[in-house]
């Protein structure tokens, strides 16, 4: 596929397309006019990227990563530095404390969105 179908198809912009391919992070092959060819498998790669670029890895990480993301989790990965499984630590916790707090949140809203629709109800019987 090219660029415009990937980027419609991941809702990524073509720009950011082409900064995944310059920081390796995903790769294309040209076609003889020298347009971008996308494997479909890239779709599920782009939302991964753009995932754990939301959860706030930079992409240096996400490049060491990615290959291990679709590997059986019994092989062990013998080039991960302490610095990176420091990094790593450190964000899934960063995460954890993100996690807790939507949860709150996402709470919050459903308990206040519950009364006032209950209030709606109660008024609407009167």
């Amino acid at each position: 596929m090219r660029i415009g179908e990937l980027a419609d198809r991941t809702g990524t912009s073509r720009r950011l397309l082409r900064y995944y391919e310059e920081q390796g992070l995903i790769v294309s092959q040209r076609a003889a006019n020298g347009y971008r060819e996308y494997d479909a498998a890239f779709v599920d790669r782009v939302l991964q990227i753009r995932g754990l670029l939301d959860a706030g890895l930079p992409t240096r990480i996400i490049k060491q990563i990615l290959p291990c993301l679709n590997k059986p989790r019994v092989i062990h990965f013998s080039d991960a530095t302490p610095e990176m499984i420091a990094t790593l630590e450190h964000e899934r916790d960063r995460m954890t404390r993100r996690i807790e707090v939507l949860v709150r949140n996402r709470d919050a809203v459903a308990e206040y969105l519950e009364t006032v629709l209950e209030g709606d109800r109660i008024a609407a019987e009167s």
